[in-house]
């Protein structure tokens, strides 16, 4: 078996455009693949509801851009998974269309492209739910019901390394990918290539944000990754920074409760017994992971419903007095609003204090508790399903911040200082509906693939 090499440019394409100058030095390395992971559900539900995405097109194509062009000209397949940010349908082929219109661009030579779908219908889960399919909740969640399914406005499956697995195999050079795992981008190449399903997943695990797994902190650089038997060799591509036991081990944990399993569609990777090497002044050498397979496959559904209406308003105070009252001052509001409004509740309104510089980040989280701001900052941010509703809400509550009633305030020029008297109209507010896991009969299933030829060569005149 031979040793494959993967580099990942970035860890999340486009959020920031990526760095061209270790991809560069990257490509020198000559990979065999080059994938990356487009998208994440850490911008909240708002993206996958409203099916739009976070990062700026400009930076989609310029990072598209320098992952096609690099890797038709060294020959090697391409894979990007969760397709511009949330991995709909649409975000699978508005990345198409992309990669068409570059490759029309720089006269690329013809290429087969695989499309892979990853958005499943909210009828087809509740017919599946009705049928007595039980669809398991993630972190607590009850199982999803006909009432939470009704909530939902979108919904994407999160697919496993099979359907990249079997479009490679189909000879697709370049794959665009809906909604997937992190890792299972990784990780198709090497189950292509005959490795275990144990260091395959591991290595995803590892390089699926790129230089985050190095040292000292360089935010979307690239990494190679050079996979040989059950274990991979991984270095970073910016010359400043290495690879080490202890930055490798660090990322290995990143992002989870359980900081020795990731589980995937089918099974679970288990860490517990990794080690890590130092095999080069900028190099780790990573191996001992295990891997379990599930009796039943399992892929993990996210589902985002529409809320209602958002507006924002922005409000600062320097007054010690009020700042140390600020909870009787944001209950004066409250009770300004639900005197107008009633109280708050799904079919009227609700309404939100973040308060900067008093827990405005961690909330109750907060360790430093007992350490005054100063000065605040406090946005209020309304959700109402009426916009009219949701912007006197916030003007109210925007104002009467100023208003306070509060003891031995003897001044008559309010006690807050508003940035502007407008109000700032938000995105539609979403919530997360779906965070389940849905039986499936294999790991293919809920996913559809197209395969296309993307040929821009002018087309011959007859003779």
């Amino acid at each position: 078996m031979k040793r494959i090499k993967i580099l990942c440019p970035t860890g999340h394409l486009a959020f920031t455009p990526m760095e061209k100058e270790s991809f560069a030095a990257g490509c020198r390395e000559r990979p065999d693949f080059i994938v990356a992971d487009a998208g994440s559900c850490d911008m909240g539900p708002r993206p996958l509801g409203a099916d739009t995405h976070v990062s700026l097109e400009a930076w989609q194509r310029h990072d598209l851009e320098a992952m096609l062009l690099a890797a038709r000209a060294l020959g090697v397949p391409m894979i990007v998974g969760s397709a511009s940010d949330t991995g709909t349908d649409r975000g699978v082929d508005q990345f198409v269309g992309l990669i068409r219109d570059i490759a029309r661009q720089h006269r690329l030579a013809p290429f087969r492209l695989a499309a892979i779908y990853a958005e499943i219908e909210v009828a087809e889960l509740e017919r599946r739910r009705a049928a007595g399919v039980r669809i398991e909740g993630l972190d607590g969640r009850a199982p999803a019901d006909a009432a939470t399914l009704a909530r939902t406005s979108r919904a994407v499956a999160v697919m496993n390394a099979e359907p990249i697995v079997a479009a490679l195999r189909a000879g697709a050079e370049v794959v665009i990918a809906g909604r997937s795992s992190d890792c299972a981008l990784f990780a198709a190449p090497l189950l292509l290539h005959g490795f275990s399903p144990a260091i395959a997943y591991y290595t995803g695990k590892l390089m699926e944000c790129a230089s985050f797994c190095a040292e000292p902190y360089m935010a979307k650089e690239s990494i190679l990754g050079e996979v040989e038997g059950e274990a991979v060799w991984l270095t970073p591509m910016h010359p400043a920074q290495r690879c080490t036991p202890a930055s490798i081990a660090g990322h290995s944990m990143y992002e989870r409760a359980d900081p020795f399993h990731e589980y995937v569609a089918g099974g679970v990777v288990d860490m517990t017994l990794c080690r890590y090497e130092q095999s080069g002044p900028r190099t780790t050498r990573a191996s001992g992971a295990a891997f379990r397979a599930d009796a039943e496959v399992r892929v993990k559904v996210e589902g985002s419903g529409l809320v209602g209406q958002r507006r924002l308003a922005v409000v600062g105070i320097r007054d010690p007095y009020t700042i140390s009252l600020i909870d009787d001052a944001i209950a004066w509001a409250r009770g300004k609003i639900a005197e107008r409004f009633g109280p708050p509740g799904p079919s009227r309104y609700d309404v939100f204090f973040h308060r900067y510089g008093d827990r405005g980040v961690m909330r109750d989280l907060e360790p430093r508790r007992n350490a005054p701001a100063h000065e605040l900052g406090l946005v209020v941010e309304v959700i109402a399903p009426d916009p009219r509703v949701a912007e006197e809400v916030a003007a109210l509550a925007a104002r009467n911040l100023f208003y306070a009633r509060l003891p031995q305030v003897k001044g008559t020029a309010g006690t807050a200082a508003l940035m502007s008297d407008e109000i700032l109209i938000g995105e539609p507010g979403y919530v997360w509906t779906l965070n389940h896991l849905l039986p499936v009969g294999s790991a293919t299933e809920p996913f559809r693939t197209v395969m296309t030829t993307i040929d821009v060569t002018p087309a011959k005149e007859p003779a």
